[in-house]
């Protein structure tokens, strides 16, 4: 694991319709790192990275990218957000899953260019990286919720982002498509060392794959994930006392190892 931070995070204050969600938030996320984000519904894990990503006002703290101050962060190629409602959008739109995924290989400098041979060869490796290549000609309506958020998540990757950003990708996916997911999601973490955020309900996958967990109730307690740690002892300060976290089955290797 890396030591160079790429998001740092000092006494973040966020508000929104007058009630401070985010309060005094300092973390710091390394190169390489699988970040799980937890807390209850309502709790400031969207508000969070929204603020991050400078998307709305924050009434205090800091935050950089990269090193850099996040009022002067410029390179947003590197950073990579599927939001929670990505996949909501009208099923008759008449695009397929390849010209939808090429959309990722534009930018402000490249807008109104023709995709070259290149640009193609980025597309096509990353609908296979996300296991998606038989999708390619079809209708991104045609498409369950599980196949649109690996296509999101393969036209992030046409960018050659450093960090991805995903907000709820599995919600309303049923549990072996999420498994699947998770396990792309690892293996562009650990084979690719793309830095990744992630937030999640299923807590036993967050304990199972990722290195790193953010608990946000606002407040923002940060862990490690490793070998010996108690998940009740972070999760109680999101969750509240009496809150026990029961693992259950899952597919990794070991408890609490990713693969």
């Amino acid at each position: 694991m890396g030591q160079e931070p790429v998001i740092e995070v000092e006494g973040l204050m966020v508000e929104r319709s007058g009630s401070l969600v985010i309060e005094n938030a300092t973390f710091q996320v390394m190169r390489g790192d699988y970040v799980g984000i937890v807390g209850p519904n309502g709790g400031g894990k969207t508000t969070l990275l929204l603020a991050m990503l400078g998307m709305i006002p924050r009434q205090g703290g800091v935050v950089r990218i990269f090193g850099k101050d996040l009022r002067n962060f410029s390179e947003w190629e590197k950073i990579a957000f599927v939001p929670q409602d990505a996949i909501n959008f009208d099923s008759s739109f008449p695009l397929s899953v390849r010209e939808l995924v090429s959309l990722g290989r534009l930018s402000r400098r490249t807008l109104g260019r023709r995709l070259g041979r290149q640009d193609w060869n980025e597309v096509d490796a990353a609908l296979e990286f996300m296991g998606i290549s038989d999708l390619s000609g079809k209708r991104i309506g045609e498409l369950s919720g599980g196949q649109k958020q690996r296509m999101f998540v393969a036209m992030a990757l046409t960018r050659n982002p450093e960090v991805i950003i995903l907000d709820e990708p599995v919600a309303g996916i049923d549990a072996e498509t999420q498994e699947k997911f998770y396990q792309k999601m690892s293996d562009l973490n650990q084979k690719k060392g793309i830095t990744i955020l992630m937030v999640s309900h299923d807590l036993t996958a967050v304990f199972c794959r990722m290195s790193k967990l953010i608990c946000v109730n606002r407040d923002v307690n940060i862990a490690d994930i490793k070998p010996g740690i108690d998940p009740n002892e972070i999760l109680r300060k999101a969750y509240g006392e009496h809150f026990h976290f029961v693992f259950h089955r899952h597919e990794c290797r070991g408890e609490f190892s990713r693969d």
